[in-house]
């Protein structure tokens, strides 16, 4: 049963139980899409999500139930996995650096592919603690600059846009420990790359702070104040550190179509496939 007043909300009630609830939206132009929400609520993760359903500057959609981004997955529970696997998890491209990954291994399903992706590498001073919150904001936005430029970093971006674009994209998975930088950044590249705009890609980069409120704020009630007052800002996303990185694109490729083809090895070819893959309406 569904209510809806001037505002075009529309409550829905009574629905039977489900992993995942989908409708479809039907707008006055264009094509319709089939969505739903775009958080997975999971008892092992926060970050969780779909990268699609979103409107692209050309009118098409985004679609949803093929590409997720998630935070880390060393927590998953039975149920979790057991979730992941009703909702079609094929890969798993796991973001962080060697130490990472041996002190919080992934759980997940049986049979999923695990691609070990190491973005920045286990050499980079982004891993340096700073100390003080000016140092921490700027490491952030170092951070975003190597995601960009840093060999490990274009290795790792381009064997998940290849899987994207493989032709069967369903069910691919990025993370890494937050799923806000590392995975902030490939959930932004690939948005920018089907054409959506970049103020819809930047609330899409900042929903972190939204879906990590409650962990971040326990994380700096467990600090001494002048600990937390540095650490904040590495818990946080903000929108200069996901600028920074498209301002690196500009410095480094000229453009971002330049960093398409020359950072992540995309031609016009499969940047046509990842969009029939990814595209409707």
């Amino acid at each position: 049963m569904a209510s809806g007043g001037s505002t075009g909300r529309v409550t829905v009630k009574n629905l039977p139980a489900a992993d995942r609830q989908w409708f479809t939206l039907v707008p006055e132009r264009g094509g319709s899409l089939r969505l739903a929400d775009r958080l997975i609520e999971l008892e092992g993760t926060v970050n969780f999500r779909d990268a699609g359903g979103y409107r692209t500057e050309d009118g098409h959609w985004v679609k949803m139930g093929v590409v997720y981004r998630s935070d880390a997955l060393d927590e998953l529970t039975e149920a979790d996995q057991a979730r992941l696997k009703r909702l079609g998890l094929s890969v798993d491209h796991d973001l962080r650096n060697t130490s990472e990954k041996a002190a919080a291994p992934d759980r997940v399903p049986q049979g999923v592919r695990y691609v070990a992706a190491d973005v920045i590498g286990d050499d980079s001073p982004v891993f340096a603690m700073p100390t003080t919150a000016g140092e921490a904001a700027q490491m952030m936005v170092d951070g975003e600059k190597a995601m960009v430029s840093r060999d490990t970093a274009r290795a790792a971006y381009s064997a998940l846009f290849a899987d994207v674009s493989d032709g069967d994209p369903v069910g691919t998975l990025s993370h890494c420990t937050a799923g806000k930088d590392r995975t902030g950044w490939a959930s932004a590249v690939l948005l920018t790359a089907l054409g959506v705009p970049r103020g819809t890609v930047m609330k899409d980069y900042l929903a972190s702070n939204d879906y990590r409120a409650e962990a971040n704020a326990a994380a700096l009630a467990a600090m001494p104040a002048a600990q937390a007052t540095v650490y904040k800002p590495m818990l946080d996303v903000r929108a200069e550190y996901l600028n920074s990185g498209f301002d690196e694109v500009e410095e480094v490729y000229g453009s971002f179509a330049g960093y398409e083809k020359k950072g992540l090895g995309l031609d016009a070819r499969e940047l046509r496939r990842l969009k029939a893959e990814l595209l409707v309406g």
